[in-house]
C-alpha cells in the first residue's frame, strides 16, 4: 500500500511520481494544496516535520526527502532498476543527485516564486500570505521567499539563484556530449531529479535557455525524456492548464529583465 503526499507543480514531487510512474506502481494520491499553506496544516506536519512535499507512506511506514524516497523505492522495488549496478557508476549518479539537493533546490523556490505564482500571492490578504511564509521552518528559505514575492526578480537573491541553474544547464550539457542520460547507460534516478528543474525553467518561458541552438544535448536528453511512457502520467496528468498559463505568462512578461542575466561569456 502506498500513499503519496504532494503537489502537482511540485519539483520533489514531480521526481517521485516519475520514479512510481517508471516503476508502475500505483498509489493513493493526496494533494497538499502549498500555496494555501497545506504543508502547515499540523496533521500533515506530524507526517512531515519540515513543512515541505512529497511524503510517501508504504504499509505505514513514513518516508520523506524526495531523493532518499527515490532510493528507497529503487530498493524496495528493484525492477527496473533505477541505479546504476557499476559503484563508480552509481557514484556519478548520486552526485547529480546531491548537487540537484543542496544547490539547485534551494534557487529553485527563489527563481519559482520571483516570477511564477509571485502575482497570486500578491492579491492574497496579507495576513494570510504572511502567515505561510512565517511557517517556514528555515529562516533563510523564509527571508528569501519574502524578498522575490515582494521585489520579484529585482530581489537580491534572484541572479545567484538562476546562475545555479545556468550553471546546472551547462554541466549537463557537457556530461550528455558523451552518454545518453545523466545516470549512466539508462534512465534513471539522476535524470529523474534533473527533470523538474528544466522543466520549470521551461514553464516559466525560459525555454530559449533549453532550446538546440543553445544546449543541444540538453535539448535531446530532455525531449527523449518527455517522450518516455512515464511522463504523461507523472507529470503532464498532473499539471493544470490555467496554472501553466499563470506561469508562461509571467516569465514572459519579466523575460527582458531575466535574459540579459542568462548570458554567458
Amino acid at each position: 500500500m502506498l500513499e503519496l503526499y504532494h503537489n502537482a507543480l511540485s519539483t520533489c514531487s514531480q521526481k517521485v511520481r516519475l520514479v512510481l510512474s517508471e516503476k508502475g506502481l500505483s498509489y493513493e494520491t493526496h494533494d497538499v494544496d502549498l500555496l494555501g499553506g497545506g504543508q502547515h496544516d499540523p496533521e500533515y506536519v506530524k507526517l512531515n516535520p519540515n513543512h515541505v512535499v512529497p511524503t510517501l507512506v508504504h504499509d505505514g511506514a513514513v518516508l520523506i526527502e524526495s531523493t532518499l524516497i527515490n532510493e528507497y523505492l529503487d530498493d524496495a522495488f528493484p525492477d527496473p532498476a533505477l541505479r546504476p549496478a557499476d559503484p563508480e557508476a552509481r557514484h556519478g549518479m548520486r552526485l547529480w543527485t546531491q548537487r540537484i539537493d543542496s544547490k539547485v533546490h534551494p534557487a529553485a523556490g527563489v527563481v519559482t516564486f520571483a516570477i511564477g505564482p509571485r502575482a497570486m500571492l500578491l492579491q492574497q490578504p496579507e495576513e494570510v500570505r504572511e502567515a505561510n511564509i512565517a511557517a517556514i521552518p528555515d529562516p533563510a528559505r523564509r527571508a528569501a521567499r519574502r524578498s522575490v514575492i515582494e521585489n520579484g526578480v529585482k530581489a537580491p537573491e534572484f541572479a545567484g539563484a538562476l546562475e545555479r541553474f545556468l550553471d546546472l544547464l551547462d554541466d549537463m550539457e557537457s556530461a550528455l556530449s558523451g552518454q545518453s542520460w545523466l545516470s549512466g547507460e539508462g534512465f534513471g534516478l539522476a535524470d529523474a531529479a534533473a527533470l523538474p528543474y528544466v522543466l520549470r525553467l521551461d514553464h516559466l518561458a525560459m525555454s530559449p535557455l533549453l532550446e538546440a541552438s543553445a544546449r543541444p544535448n540538453l535539448a535531446d536528453w530532455y525531449g527523449r525524456v518527455k517522450a518516455r511512457p512515464s511522463y504523461e502520467p507523472a507529470v503532464t496528468a498532473w499539471i493544470p492548464e490555467p496554472v501553466l498559463a499563470l506561469f508562461g505568462g509571467a516569465g514572459k512578461e519579466v523575460w527582458p529583465d531575466v535574459e540579459p542575466l542568462t548570458r554567458r561569456s
